[in-house]
């Protein structure tokens, strides 16, 4: 067991030594640099640009910069941004809450909804409600996050004047959890709604697979009733590979959080990672994609 763990334990390090070097060497040649912000200035001289990318360190060859990098990610020190000179790990920690309670809500309502349709459409087989679900899981996972972010802002913003277009909460108001509530209800049903569809068809097939099992029949044949069948001995045993499910999407939901947290204007680690690409903010770039490989290889 000792073995076993201290091999995977190798194994995940290589893979998070390899992100962080493609992940490095794509931020630092891509064109342009956190120099080139400052250049946009009229008043910035070619001395003050040196002087800056002396600061920054980025007159360095890469390879320092990245062994400098590495040496201060193991030591806990991920750098200070570009941007405002804050400790990363204070910036990033300041917006996990945000994208850590829209990531929570939209997981809660991909899972709810997702196995509610998915058992329906197992128990109720090329129904005119299977048929149904199936076509709309298929045009949900076509239809791109941003369009249906926006569509609903539309929808429910602009037309009925129902919901808040969005941020985290009415700006100048008192905290409310009834306000908070309501700006959540856009961007979590936005990034839920990609996940109902692959919860619902992962579920169908998984309840189709353990319907046909010996042990169903036999219930059915002792005269055990059908909701018992199905959620006391069907879903139960259904449900062991979605668990597999649940750790793969984690980090495909803070994929879809880093759209929709730009449509909403979402304060958290999505929005972060938008904002730090402008402002060709490396340090925070690097810190947020090292925590999702490390949340993708966990």
């Amino acid at each position: 067991m000792k073995s076993y763990l201290v091999r995977r334990l190798l194994q995940a390090l290589v893979v998070l030594g390899l992100v962080s070097v493609a992940g490095f060497t794509v931020l630092h040649v891509a064109p342009g640099g956190p120099a080139a912000i400052y250049a946009l200035s009229p008043t910035m001289s070619s001395e003050d640009l040196e002087r800056i990318t002396r600061e920054l360190g980025l007159d360095r060859p890469l390879h320092v910069q990245y062994l400098s990098w590495v040496s201060g990610l193991v030591h806990a020190n991920w750098g200070r941004s570009y941007r405002d000179g804050r400790l990363v790990l204070e910036v990033i920690t300041d917006r996990v809450p945000a994208t850590v309670g829209l990531m929570l809500s939209a997981f809660t309502v991909a899972i709810l909804l997702g196995l509610a349709i998915g058992i329906v459409s197992a128990v109720r087989r090329y129904s005119l409600f299977d048929h149904a679900v199936t076509l709309g899981a298929m045009v949900a996972l076509s239809i791109p996050t941003f369009w249906l972010g926006l569509m609903a802002i539309y929808v429910f913003s602009v037309l009925l004047a129902a919901l808040p277009p969005g941020n985290i909460g009415t700006v100048g108001a008192p905290f409310s959890v009834a306000d908070r509530l309501r700006h959540l209800v856009l961007p979590a049903g936005t990034l839920g709604v990609v996940m109902v569809a692959t919860w619902s068809r992962y579920t169908r097939a998984s309840m189709l697979e353990v319907i046909g099992e010996d042990y169903i029949r036999t219930a059915r044949a002792k005269g055990v009733s059908s909701a018992a069948i199905v959620f006391k001995h069907a879903l139960k045993n259904a449900l062991i590979p979605l668990v597999t499910l649940a750790g793969l999407q984690l980090p495909l939901v803070f994929s879809g959080a880093l759209v929709t947290e730009t449509v909403f204007t979402w304060p958290g680690m999505g929005r972060l990672f938008v904002d730090s690409i402008g402002y060709r903010d490396y340090p925070v770039l690097m810190g947020i994609l090292m925590l999702t490989a490390m949340l993708v290889v966990a």
